[in-house]
C-alpha cells in the first residue's frame, strides 16, 4: 500500500498513530482515526512506491499453532467495504459521519479552523489548540475520504499543514513564558558557499564601482563578482529583496546612529549581508540580532541579556553597538576591510593573521588562506550587496521598502503579559512583538525603567484602561471582548476561571447577561512557567559552541558547565547536555554517565535540536 502524498507530515501522522506515544493535544482516537483515513487515501498514482517506501508499524501477531495447515491455494482480493469503517480491537474505534453532507462538514470545519487562526494571533493559545483540535476531530471522523472532494482535499491539506508547522507547534501549550522563536540568520546560508564567476558582470560593476557614491572603498574582483553572480539567482535575488525591502524600516534611525558614531554610512551593508535587517535572526553560532553580535561581545558594548529581554535585538541599541565596535576595530587596524573581517571573526584571528604573513591588508590574507571560510567570503558578500543595493534597478530589483513604524512609547513600571496589552489597545500580539523585537518573551521584565513601544496614538488609552487591573496581576489577568452569544459559563471555561470569579472582577451580577462588545477583566492563575524549573536534554552537534548553547537557551556558560560536571568549555559532538532553562539550583546530584542503552525521553523532557554552528561572530 502506498499513501498518495509526498507531505512528509501525513506519514509522520501515521507514524504516531501508531506509535505508544501521544502527541499533545490529540487523544489516541485521533492518531487511529488519522491512520485510517490516510490509508483510505491510497490509489492510483503509486508508481513510484519502490522508490518511496512506506513502512507500516503493526502490532506482533499471534503465531499459529503447529498444527494450523497453510492453504494450498493464494487466497483472491479482498473486497473492504466502504467508508465509515468499523475497526475491532481492543480499542473500539467508530467513524461515523456526524455531518449530513459534505458542505456542512467544510463550512464547520473552516469556522473551527478560522476562529483557531484567529485565537493564535491574539495570542489566546489555549483556545487556538482547542478550535485546530476540533477542526481536525471533525475532519477524521466524519468518515469521509479527503480526497473524495477537491474542496475537501484542499481543506484537509490546509489544516494540517497550518496546525503542524514548527512554529505553531512551539506554541500549542504556550504560556506567556515560553521564548519568541528566532528566524535563521542570512549570513550562515551563503558565508561559506562558493560560486562560478560571469564574465559579463566585471564591466558593469567596475563602471558602478566609479560612479556610484560610496564612503567605502568598493574593490571589483573575482571574488567579489562569485557572489554578484549568486545575487542574481532565485535564492540570492530573494534574500536581497528581503533586505532592501525591509531595510526601509530602518534605513533613517540607522543611518542617524552612524552618522552620530562617525562611521562610513556605507556599513548599513553589514546589517543586510548578517540578517537582512531581522532583529529577531540567530546564526548557527548564537550570534543574534540585526547586527549579529554574540552574548560576550554584546554585553562589552552595553547590549543587556536577561531572561527577559535581549537588547541584540533592540535595533537601535544594537546598531549603536555595531557602530562603536566598528569605529574601534578601525582604529585597531587602520583599514575598513580588516575591521569588517575583525567584525566577523574577532579581531584576535585578524591580528594572528598578519603577524603569521606580515601583511596589514585584507586581499593578502585572503590570498594566502589565513582567515576562516566564512570571514574570507564575508568581505566581498557585503562589497556584493553594496553593489546591488546601489545600482538595483541594473539588477532588475525593484522593491517597495517598508515604512518606519511610528510608535508611543510608555514605561509600564512593572512586569505585564503583552496578550494584556493587546486586549487593552485592541491591537493583536504580533504587532507587539514586532514593535518590541527586545522581548524574549509574551511578557515585559519587572523592570521601572523598561520602555514598551505600542502603535501610534494608543499610550493615553493603554494607561487609562491598565488601571483598571492591579499592577501585580498584570502577568496573568486578561481582558475578553465579548462575543454574541457568549456567557460568563462559556468565558470562565475558555481562561480555565470560574464564573463567579468573572463577575466579581467586573462588579457584574454572577447571572448577568452580557451585551456584544463589551470588556470583561478575566482574573485567570498565573501560570506556573514563571517559577517552575524545565530540564531540557540538548545533544549537540557538530560546530556547537558551550557559548553558543548557553546563550540559546538564556543560561550561563558557567551554569551548563556546573550542571554537566565539565571542566572545559570544550563540548564534543553527540553528547547530551542537561539544561535548566528557568532558573533556581539544579538538583542536588548531577546524572552520571551511563553506559547502560538509552531509555526513552519522559514526557516532561523534551530534546532539543539546533542547526550546526558557525565560525564565531563579533
Amino acid at each position: 500500500m502506498c499513501i498518495q502524498s509526498a507531505n512528509p507530515r501525513y506519514r509522520e501522522i501515521v507514524d504516531r498513530a501508531a506509535a505508544p506515544t501521544y502527541h499533545e493535544g490529540m487523544n489516541w482516537k485521533r492518531h487511529a482515526a488519522c491512520a485510517a483515513v490516510l490509508a483510505g487515501m491510497a490509489g492510483a498514482g503509486c508508481e513510484d512506491a519502490a522508490k518511496r517506501p512506506v513502512q507500516a508499524r503493526v502490532p506482533a501477531t499471534i503465531p499459529a499453532p503447529q498444527s494450523a495447515q497453510l492453504p494450498t491455494s493464494a487466497p483472491g482480493p479482498v473486497q473492504l467495504p466502504p467508508l465509515p469503517l468499523t475497526v475491532a480491537s481492543h480499542r473500539l474505534l467508530l467513524l461515523r459521519p456526524q455531518i449530513p453532507g459534505e458542505s456542512d462538514l467544510i463550512a464547520k470545519v473552516e469556522a473551527k479552523f478560522a476562529s483557531g487562526q484567529q485565537n493564535y494571533k491574539a495570542g489566546h493559545l489555549e483556545a487556538a489548540r482547542k478550535d485546530f483540535d476540533e477542526a481536525m476531530d471533525l475532519m477524521l471522523e466524519s468518515g469521509y475520504n479527503p480526497y473524495a472532494d477537491p474542496k475537501l482535499s484542499e481543506l484537509f491539506h490546509r489544516v494540517v499543514d497550518t496546525v503542524y508547522t514548527d512554529e505553531l507547534q512551539a506554541f500549542r501549550a504556550g504560556d506567556g513564558f515560553q521564548e519568541a522563536p528566532a528566524v535563521p540568520a542570512p549570513i550562515d546560508e551563503v558565508a561559506e558557499m562558493t560560486f562560478p564567476v560571469d564574465p559579463r558582470l566585471k564591466d558593469r560593476a567596475e563602471q558602478a564601482a566609479k560612479n556610484i557614491s560610496h564612503d567605502l572603498p568598493l574593490t571589483v574582483n573575482d571574488e567579489v563578482l562569485s557572489f554578484l553572480n549568486f545575487f542574481q539567482t532565485p535564492r540570492g535575488r530573494a534574500i536581497v529583496e528581503t533586505g532592501l525591502q525591509r531595510r526601509g524600516r530602518y534605513h533613517e534611525m540607522i543611518s542617524r546612529v552612524l552618522r552620530e558614531e562617525g562611521v562610513p554610512q556605507d556599513l548599513i551593508y553589514l546589517a543586510q549581508a548578517e540578517s537582512a535587517f531581522q532583529p529577531l535572526a540567530l546564526s548557527r553560532a548564537g550570534a543574534r540580532g540585526m547586527w549579529q553580535f554574540v552574548a560576550y561581545r554584546g554585553q562589552q558594548y552595553g547590549l543587556r541579556h536577561t531572561w527577559w529581554i535581549d537588547e541584540r535585538q533592540d535595533p537601535e541599541k544594537a546598531t549603536r553597538a555595531a557602530a562603536q565596535h566598528l569605529r574601534d576595530l578601525y582604529g585597531l587596524f587602520g583599514d575598513w576591510y580588516l575591521a569588517i573581517a575583525a567584525y566577523n571573526c574577532g579581531p584576535g584571528n585578524v591580528q594572528k593573521a598578519i603577524e603569521r604573513t606580515g601583511y596589514a591588508d585584507f586581499w593578502e590574507l585572503y590570498k594566502r588562506n589565513v582567515l576562516p571560510k566564512e570571514t574570507k567570503n564575508y568581505v566581498p558578500i557585503i562589497l556584493a550587496l553594496t553593489l546591488i543595493a546601489k545600482d538595483a534597478a541594473h539588477y532588475g530589483i525593484q522593491v517597495v521598502p517598508e515604512a518606519p513604524a511610528a510608535t508611543d512609547v510608555v514605561k509600564p513600571g512593572r512586569a505585564i503579559d503583552l496578550r494584556l496589552v493587546a486586549e487593552t489597545i485592541d491591537v493583536d500580539v504580533e504587532t507587539l512583538r514586532t514593535l518590541n523585537p527586545p522581548l524574549l518573551r509574551l511578557a515585559t521584565p519587572d523592570d521601572p525603567s523598561f520602555e514598551l513601544h505600542l502603535p501610534a496614538g494608543t499610550a493615553e488609552r493603554f494607561s487609562a484602561e491598565i488601571a483598571d487591573i492591579p499592577a501585580d496581576k498584570w502577568v496573568s489577568w486578561r481582558r475578553h471582548r465579548v462575543e454574541a452569544g457568549e456567557t460568563l459559563t462559556s468565558i470562565g471555561k475558555k481562561y480555565h476561571v470560574t464564573p463567579v470569579a468573572i463577575a466579581d472582577a467586573n462588579n457584574l451580577e454572577h447571572r448577568a447577561a452580557l451585551e456584544p462588545g463589551e470588556k470583561l477583566i478575566i482574573p485567570a492563575a498565573p501560570a506556573q512557567s514563571e517559577t517552575k524549573r524545565r530540564l531540557v536534554s540538548y545533544r549537540v552537534r557538530k560546530g556547537d559552541t558551550l557559548l553558543g548553547i548557553a546563550d540559546h537557551f538564556s543560561v550561563e556558560a558557567d551554569d551548563v558547565k556546573k550542571w554537566n560536571r565539565l571542566k572545559t568549555n570544550h563540548v564534543g559532538r553527540g553528547m547530551v547536555l542537561r539544561i535548566y532553562t528557568l532558573g533556581g539550583a539544579p538538583e542536588a546530584r548531577p546524572a552520571r554517565a551511563r553506559s547502560a542503552p538509552k531509555k526513552k525521553a519522559h514526557a516532561g523532557t523534551r530534546v532539543a535540536q539546533a542547526a550546526t554552528s558557525s565560525p564565531n561572530k563579533n
